[in-house]
């Protein structure tokens, strides 16, 4: 249990379950750097990492270099994942998240600017019916795997 104390009180701050999604490819110090944060926001209780299949990412980005099989074993070797799961409804993510029933869906901010829940297949008053909040977190801008490919050419 984690303890803050503030103005003379202690104050005892939630376990979180937290979920997030993604491809996870070439991970990076990007990828660590927001698991970590997720990790921070779970205080305590679990962060649950959701994996976008092969199939699913060839269908609106470049395909993976990784294979699904790959990225699963380096996310489950992460200090700051609990467990992984794949997203084997691809679009429609809500049945990958209620196998996990979180209370926070923890993205990027880097998605701030686009539709995250069309992506996801979610709406606020999905959301809002299992109690689920979403968190953006600071995106890490010096690197992506997108730059890394660009290296590798």
């Amino acid at each position: 249990m984690s303890e803050i104390f503030h103005s003379g009180a202690w104050t005892i701050r939630p376990k979180l379950n937290v979920y997030t999604g993604g491809t996870f490819d070439l991970f990076h110090y990007g990828h660590v750097n927001f698991l970590r944060q997720c990790w921070e926001i779970a205080n305590g209780g679990a962060v649950t990492v959701s994996v976008n299949p092969d199939q699913f990412v060839a269908s609106y980005k470049e395909p993976t270099v990784m294979t699904l099989e790959e990225r699963v074993a380096v996310l489950q070797g992460c200090k700051y994942v609990d467990e992984v799961i794949v997203n084997w409804g691809g679009k429609d993510s809500r049945m990958a998240i209620l196998s996990v029933m979180p209370n926070v869906v923890v993205i990027g901010d880097d998605w701030k600017q686009k539709d995250y829940y069309a992506q996801m297949g979610f709406s606020q008053e999905w959301l809002d019916r299992y109690n689920i909040q979403i968190v953006y977190v600071p995106y890490t801008p010096t690197i992506s795997t997108t730059q890394i490919k660009a290296r590798l050419r």
